[in-house]
């Protein structure tokens, strides 16, 4: 394999790789780039040379992407990502203008409060250059953990020693379902009700599904049926061609309420929680000081029964996350 220490990988190799990933052939990668066929061809034989392992596979000129192609592409995207944004930066710096806000949110949090949050924000305080990038939880923790984001939302757990959290947000899940449901009739729908019904919740085990879970087995119900997806709005979007009554975090639910799905609250209390982040020691511009601010509003005026958490009572707030049980076992 080649020393890749004994010189630097050159762009336009990377650039090329990149637009065959996008385009999915050499033919639309050379449209995008405005090169020949035969150059980026060459260009992406050169670059496998360099780091000394196929990118894709060939078959007559049908191509794909290696296992190890795939994983590079990931890092490749993330260094030209990193790169517009130095090249706006730059741009803002030497104008004398605000910096970029760099945004980085779960989908839900993204598309139920941030709009409005920004939307609240005095112009004065808006870049011209505002990136915001929906990502898991997970991805949020790390995009902040690696300062390629300013500032972060993120459903819990989010203790780390890399982050400042600047406050923390509760409020109950909330049952969605069609309109024409029968349960759409009803104040409030208990947990008993979709026992004989098919539930749509979450699929990621370690944040809201759990509670989700420990909720029906508290209330010894197993549901019949079950859909689980890694987004909200596809489960609003189910809910509403009646294929099951969704169990649903509040923040998309009612920041971007979509037609024909009506929203009502469960007889027992199945917290959603999440919290504003940003990389630790590090101050906040004037901007994001203002987002963070208008962040906090937004949640309170489009979320019910949001509630205001301690950000510093740690283990308080991990006994909401995980159990009382479960911590103070792995306390002891």
């Amino acid at each position: 394999m080649p020393d890749m220490n004994n010189g630097a990988l050159d762009i336009r190799q990377l650039e090329a790789f990149v637009a065959v990933m996008s385009a999915g052939s050499i033919t639309g990668a050379a449209r995008l780039l405005d090169r020949s066929q035969p150059a980026v061809t060459r260009q992406i034989r050169d670059l496998e040379a360099e780091i000394g392992y196929e990118l894709l596979h060939r078959s007559g000129p049908r191509i794909s992407p290696t296992p190890r192609g795939v994983l590079f592409h990931v890092q490749v995207e993330r260094l030209f990502f990193g790169l517009k944004h130095i090249r706006e930066r730059a741009a803002a710096i030497g104008a004398g203008a605000l910096p970029a806000i760099e945004l980085a949110a779960t989908p839900a949090l993204a598309a139920g409060i941030v709009p409005d949050a920004l939307a609240a924000m005095d112009p004065a305080l808006l870049p011209r250059q505002i990136h915001i990038e929906a990502l898991s939880a997970e991805g949020v923790v790390q995009q902040v953990l690696s300062q390629s984001a300013d500032f972060g939302l993120a459903t819990l757990p989010i203790e780390h020693p890399g982050l400042d959290v600047h406050w923390i947000g509760e409020a109950p899940c909330l049952a969605a379902m069609a309109e024409s449901d029968p349960l759409a009739s009803l104040d409030v729908v208990a947990l008993a009700d979709l026992a004989a019904r098919r539930v749509i919740t979450m699929a990621n085990p370690y944040r809201l599904r759990r509670r989700v879970d420990e909720a029906f087995a508290a209330a010894g119900i197993a549901p019949r049926e079950l859909i689980d997806a890694n987004a909200s709005l596809t489960a609003l979007a189910l809910a509403r061609r009646g294929l099951g009554i969704a169990i649903i975090e509040p923040a998309a639910a009612c920041g971007l309420p979509i037609k024909g799905v009506v929203l009502r609250p469960l007889d027992v209390t199945i917290p959603f929680l999440f919290g504003a982040i940003s990389p630790v020691a590090r101050p906040l511009t004037p901007s994001i000081a203002a987002l963070n601010e208008a962040l906090l509003k937004s949640a309170a005026a489009l979320i019910p029964g949001f509630v205001l958490r301690d950000a510093a009572g740690t283990e308080m707030l991990a006994d909401a996350v995980y159990g009382a049980a479960d911590n103070q076992e792995a306390r002891s």
